[in-house]
């Protein structure tokens, strides 16, 4: 009978493996021979052992994880509701704006008629004040044409002074004809009566009568000539008076015109302020047409307001009075405060969105610190108020139209809903849902298999 013993000892692989040895080592180690006829044992290879590790974990590893399959699984089909309740919104409009000059403080100054700048006497960030001298223009022919014009209104004025004196002279002289012509009349109507009288009673010729019959015909045609002659004076005098008192007046406007002329000559600031710009200097010669030409720029920094624009989406919301809070980059720890005063009717279009300008007034003060042009970040704090208010991402639109899933005994029961404002996450019920009831935040898994 022969034995085989083997040593076990561990292999380079890490796996266990068979190495024959000594009887002694072998029997020192507990191993007993087998008989003649036995079956042999099958030796333990490296391979049998690697693969029963990774089977046992597998099996460790596989069971946890299909507990937590089923788990979420659960939860899938647990979805979060909550209740319609009130909640207090103070709800605002952002929107962003620049700082712009009132109507009014921002005034361009130009020239009404053409000529060299002799003087520029403003520049860029001077302080002016309102009828101060900013610059002259050359006046020499000016001033000559004021000096004719003045003339020609002192000729009138004498002309009407000697019309004054002379016609009323005439006019007393002819009316002195008259009442004499007058008198002759009257006394030849006597004389003639008289010859009539005796010359029935035989004391007077015939050749009497006669004469005074003639010398009657006679004054009554000089008194009618003296007459019209007075008559004619009078019209001429008034019709004498009423030309020279429109030449008279004729050649004061023309002065008057002249010497407005001769002012544009020297230009002076409309308003107090700051002068922004200056687009003309000495010696250049300005020609004024359509369009005058500008001199400078003056800005009435005292007078800003904040131009917003606010999208047509929220311009329902903006009232005149509304209370608003504002910053700009270069103060940006700085809160403004101001207030809506008005609402321009025209929109504006900014990138293919519709907007509309709201002016709004300063009321903090800012001299020194606010100028034209700055950017602002503009928000319009609307009217504080309790709602009915459920969180926004529970809502479903469609066609148009607002849906939520209604919890109905447990079940989602679809319910249209009209919306509000919106506050951060929340938006508010119009109408559709009362308080207290609960919806579902999202529709659960069943019922969205189902649909």
């Amino acid at each position: 009978m022969s034995f085989q013993f083997a040593d076990r000892k561990s292999t380079a692989a890490g796996a266990p493996g068979f190495t024959r040895g000594s009887t002694s080592a072998v029997l020192a180690r507990g191993y007993k021979p087998r008989a003649s006829g036995e079956p042999k044992a099958r030796p333990l290879t490296w391979r049998r052992w690697l693969f029963s590790t990774a089977l046992a974990a597998a099996l460790a590893l596989g069971g946890p994880a299909c507990s937590r399959k089923q788990t979420s699984a659960t939860t899938e089909n647990a979805v979060e509701t909550v209740k319609v309740t009130r909640r207090q919104f103070s709800a605002s409009v952002t929107a962003i704006g620049a700082v712009k000059p009132q109507v009014g403080a921002e005034v361009k100054v130009g020239s009404r008629i053409s000529g060299r700048v002799m003087r520029l006497h403003a520049n860029i960030k001077d302080q002016v004040h309102k009828g101060q001298m900013i610059a002259e223009l050359e006046k020499a022919d000016l001033e000559a044409i004021v000096a004719q014009c003045r003339a020609e209104a002192r000729f009138a004025e004498a002309k009407l002074a000697s019309l004054d004196e002379l016609f009323p002279k005439e006019v007393a002289r002819a009316e002195t004809d008259v009442a004499r012509w007058d008198a002759t009349v009257i006394l030849a109507r006597k004389d003639l009566e008289r010859q009539q009288d005796l010359l029935q009673r035989k004391f007077a010729s015939q050749v009497d009568f006669d004469q005074a019959q003639e010398r009657l015909a006679v004054s009554e045609a000089q008194l009618a000539a003296t007459r019209r002659d007075l008559d004619l004076m009078r019209v001429q005098y008034a019709e004498n008076l009423k030309q020279s008192e429109a030449e008279r007046d004729r050649d004061r406007a023309a002065l008057a015109n002249a010497q407005v002329q001769l002012s544009y000559a020297g230009i002076t600031a409309p308003i107090s302020g700051v002068i922004g710009s200056v687009s003309t200097q000495e010696g250049e010669t300005v020609a004024a047409g359509l369009n005058a030409p500008t001199f400078v720029t003056i800005i009435d920094l005292a007078r800003l307001q904040v131009e917003a624009y606010v999208d047509e989406v929220d311009i329902g919301k903006i009232k005149v009075g509304q209370q608003v809070v504002f910053t700009v980059d270069a103060f940006p720890a700085d809160d403004f405060a101001g207030k809506v005063v008005a609402i321009y009717p025209k929109a504006t279009i900014q990138d293919n969105v519709v907007k509309y300008v709201v002016a709004v007034e300063i009321v903090t003060p800012y001299e020194g610190r606010l100028r034209p042009e700055m950017t602002t970040s503009v928000s319009i704090q609307l009217e504080s108020r309790q709602v009915l208010a459920i969180p926004s991402s529970a809502v479903q639109r469609e066609g148009g139209k607002h849906f939520v899933f209604l919890s109905v005994n447990g079940r989602p029961e679809l319910r249209e809903v009209r919306l509000g404002w919106k506050f951060g996450p929340w938006a508010e019920v119009a109408g559709g849902l009362t308080e207290g009831q609960e919806i579902f935040l999202d529709l659960p898994e069943t019922e969205k298999e189902k649909k």
